[in-house]
């Protein structure tokens, strides 16, 4: 029952701040949670599409758990609840950078290979 009450440890950063950062830390893993069809329209170059409803699968994707994690979405909702997710499966350095709309940079379309 006290397992339950754990809470979920993440940062959050603004899109500006994170865009600097990634491009100064290559190691950085960003992952898209927004649905495949949202992916597809439009996502962060080198970013990873994981919806949401498979955040759990994060394993499958990112196996290091202290890899350093940038979770993005639409507007910032779905990332805040891909975060709590992250940081309660043991993920270490899980950093929410809100949503695609702030983003200054170019944007990607179609699915990454």
């Amino acid at each position: 029952m006290f397992g339950l009450l754990l809470r979920a440890k993440f940062k959050t950063m603004s899109m500006a701040a994170a865009k600097a950062e990634l491009e100064h830390d290559p190691s950085i893993k960003l992952i898209d949670v927004r649905t495949e069809n949202e992916y597809y329209e439009g996502h962060l170059p080198g970013s990873i599409n994981l919806p949401l409803n498979a955040a759990g699968d994060i394993e499958k994707i990112v196996s290091d758990k202290n890899a350093k994690l940038f979770i993005y979405c639409q507007s910032g909702r779905r990332s805040h609840n891909a975060c709590s997710v992250f940081s309660k499966l043991g993920y270490t350095d899980v950093t929410n950078i809100g949503g695609i709309t702030a983003w200054t940079g170019k944007i990607a379309k179609g699915i990454m290979k």
